[in-house]
């Protein structure tokens, strides 16, 4: 069941476009963070091109269907990946670019990264504080909250 609290109003929930747009750039960094360790191993622009498209739609410069192709086009990058950190890097940015359609897909974003750092050798330590770092005040609460229910965060 969707955590209602990431539902946008449109879709009759109580998360509004200003905070549905950060958390799309919340996730595009989340994403780009770990980039690199798909960069690193695989010759393909589909994530990155993902994480410009979370970012493009945050700005009101594309529409959610392109959004959703570029999601589609990182997770297939993601398929065809083979190295752990680099799969997770590619779902990463995936799951950035389908936060245009729904929001809650910046915490598979955000898990993802995390996946992503810890699968790296040798491991990335750290990436769940430096994305605590990096959400904007207003969607502060609402991430700290959910990662509260998730014992993320004790």
């Amino acid at each position: 069941m969707r955590d209602r609290r990431f539902v946008a109003a449109h879709r009759g929930g109580p998360l509004d476009l200003e905070r549905h747009r950060l958390l799309a750039n919340w996730a595009a960094a989340c994403a780009e963070h770990v980039l690199p360790l798909f960069e690193g191993s695989v010759s393909d622009e589909r994530p990155r091109l993902a994480i410009a498209t979370s970012r493009a739609w945050a700005q009101g410069e594309v529409r959610v269907g392109a959004a959703q192709k570029a999601a589609r086009a990182a997770h297939a990058a993601a398929r065809e990946a083979k190295l752990p950190a680099a799969v997770a890097a590619a779902r990463s940015a995936g799951h950035a670019a389908a936060t245009a359609h729904c929001a809650d897909h910046s915490l598979a974003a955000a898990h993802y990264a995390r996946k992503a750092a810890g699968a790296a050798s040798p491991p990335l330590p750290g990436e769940l504080a430096w994305q605590l770092a990096q959400l904007p005040e207003p969607v502060r609460e609402l991430i700290r909250s959910k990662y509260r229910e998730m014992r993320l965060l004790e």
